[in-house]
C-alpha cells in the first residue's frame, strides 16, 4: 500500500493530493430524465449504510517489485498497463472488443483476481475491466446503460469473467512459488503490435510481420513510424523469443508494444476495510479523509448545494465518509449476495431490475466490486474539462459463475459521472 508520507516533486504528500482529487458532483439537470423517474420509482432500494453492511475488502495500487509478478501465470490483480489475460488463447474477439459508440478498441483499465473455491470451475478466476478513453461515449454509455432487454444498449465500459478448473491446458495444478523461478504458459494469442491488448487478427499487407486488431490500430501504427521499418521488417528474423505457430507465439517475454497511451501499469494489493475502522477509532485525530468531518466546512457546503435532493446530500455525505477511512483505495471488492455499491448519488443508480440477468444462464447478477476514481491520479489523468473521469463504476456479475463454453464471459458494469 502506498506510503501516506510519499511526497511528489512539489513538496506535496499524496495524501494531500488524494484530498484535493475530488469527485465532480452531478447536478439535477444533469439527470436524464428517464433516471430521476427510475430513482423515484426504486427509492425502496436505498440503504445510507452500504459500506457497513458485508465485510468489504480494499484494493490498493503499489508499483510492481518486479517484472515477473505480474504476468499471467501468477494470477496477479492489477491496474494499467497490459491485461495479463486468463486464458491466453482464446480472448475477445470481434466487436467485443470494441466500444460500440466510437468502435475503437477499448483500453485495459483493470482485473481482478477473484477464485470461488466452492465450484472446481473457479478454482482460477479473473474480471477484466476495459473502457473507452473518451469522456463523450462515456457519456452516452452513460445514458445507455439505462435500456432494459430485449433492447441492446451500446456499451463504452465492458466487463469480461474468465474462469479455469484448477486442471487445464495453461497452468500448473500446483500454486505458483512467487520467487521468480515459476515459468510462464508459453503460449497465447498473437497480439496487436499497436495495443498489445487485442487479438492481432489482421496483418499488414506490406511486411506480413506487424499484426494489429483493428484498422485504426493499423494506421495509427502506421503513421508513429511503422512506414519507416516496414521495409526492414520484410526481411529481418522473426524474433528469437516469439515464433508463430498457427496465429500464436510462444514467448518467454512480453512483446514490444508501439502505443504510448497505455495507463502506468500497478500491482493491487488487497487489505480488509475493518482494519482501518480500527485506525480510526485510536486516533480520533484522522485527518486523511477526502471531505472533513466538520459539517460546516465552506468547501463541503459549496459542494452540497450542488444537490438539491436531501437523497444526493445523504449519499454524497455517505460515500465521502467511507471512502475517507482509506482515501488511497481504488477499488472496493464484496462478493456477497446482500453486498452493494457504496453510490456517491443517490439518484441514477440502478434498482435490481436494471441490473440484467446473466446473458449466458439467464440467472441473477449480483454486485461484486467498484472501481473509485482515485485511480483517474495515479494514471496521471488531469482534472480538466472533457478528460476521463467517473464517481463510480460498479461491476455485476452472475451469481452463479456459469460455464458457459465461452471463455471469456461479458459481465455488466454500472457507471455513474
Amino acid at each position: 500500500m502506498p506510503d501516506e508520507t510519499e511526497m511528489d516533486l512539489d513538496g506535496h504528500s499524496v495524501e494531500e493530493q488524494l484530498k484535493a482529487f475530488q469527485i465532480s458532483s452531478l447536478k439535477d439537470e444533469d439527470l436524464d430524465e428517464e433516471e430521476g423517474e427510475a430513482a423515484d420509482s426504486n427509492s425502496d432500494d436505498v440503504d445510507d449504510d452500504d459500506c457497513e453492511a458485508e465485510p468489504v475488502t480494499l484494493g490498493f495500487v503499489e508499483k510492481p517489485k518486479n517484472g515477473w509478478s505480474l504476468l499471467c501465470h501468477m494470477f496477479p490483480s492489477k491496474a494499467g498497463g497490459l491485461p495479463a489475460w486468463l486464458d491466453p488463447i482464446n480472448l475477445p474477439s470481434g466487436k467485443s472488443s470494441l466500444c460500440d459508440i466510437c468502435q475503437t478498441p477499448l483500453q485495459f483499465l483493470l482485473q481482478v483476481y477473484a477464485p470461488i473455491s466452492a465450484k472446481e470451475s473457479t478454482f482460477h478466476r479473473s474480471l477484466f475491466v476495459f473502457m473507452c478513453t473518451s469522456m463523450e461515449c462515456i457519456l452516452q454509455d452513460k445514458r445507455e446503460q439505462w435500456k432494459c432487454p430485449p433492447e441492446k444498449a451500446s456499451r463504452s465500459v465492458k466487463v469480461f469473467r474468465c474462469q479455469l478448473p484448477r486442471s487445464n491446458p495453461f497452468y500448473s495444478s500446483e500454486p505458483p512459488r512467487g520467487d521468480g523461478t515459476d515459468k510462464p504458459s508459453g503460449i497465447g494469442a498473437r497480439l496487436c503490435n499497436w495495443c498489445g491488448t487485442w487479438n492481432g487478427d489482421k496483418v499488414c499487407s506490406s511486411c506480413r510481420k506487424a499484426h494489429y486488431c483493428s484498422e485504426k490500430h493499423q494506421v495509427m501504427h502506421w503513421r508513429s513510424g511503422h512506414k519507416f521499418v516496414c521495409r526492414q521488417m520484410k526481411t529481418s528474423s522473426e524474433s528469437s523469443n516469439s515464433i508463430p505457430v498457427n496465429n500464436r507465439t510462444t514467448s518467454n517475454k512480453l512483446e514490444k508494444v508501439a502505443s504510448n497511451t497505455l495507463w502506468p501499469e500497478y500491482e493491487i494489493i488487497n487489505e480488509d476495510e475493518c482494519e482501518f475502522d480500527i485506525e480510526m477509532s485510536e486516533d480520533n485525530g484522522y485527518s486523511s479523509s477526502l471531505v472533513s468531518n466538520d459539517r460546516s466546512d465552506e468547501t463541503f457546503k459549496a459542494l452540497l448545494k450542488h444537490f438539491e435532493a436531501d437523497d444526493d446530500k445523504k449519499s454524497w455525505t455517505s460515500f465521502q465518509e467511507c471512502i475517507g477511512k482509506a482515501p488511497e483505495q481504488v477499488l472496493r471488492y464484496c462478493r456477497s449476495p446482500r453486498a452493494k455499491p457504496v453510490w456517491p448519488i443517490s439518484s441514477g443508480r440502478p434498482s435490481q431490475v436494471d441490473a440484467p440477468k446473466c446473458r449466458y444462464c439467464g440467472g441473477p447478477s449480483v454486485f461484486e466490486f467498484q472501481i473509485l476514481p482515485q485511480l483517474l491520479y495515479y494514471f496521471g489523468v488531469k482534472d480538466d474539462v472533457d478528460c476521463l473521469d467517473w464517481s463510480t463504476i460498479a461491476v455485476y456479475t452472475c451469481e452463479a459463475s456459469c460455464e458457459a463454453s465461452l471463455s471469456y464471459k461479458e459481465e455488466f458494469a454500472w457507471i455513474q459521472v
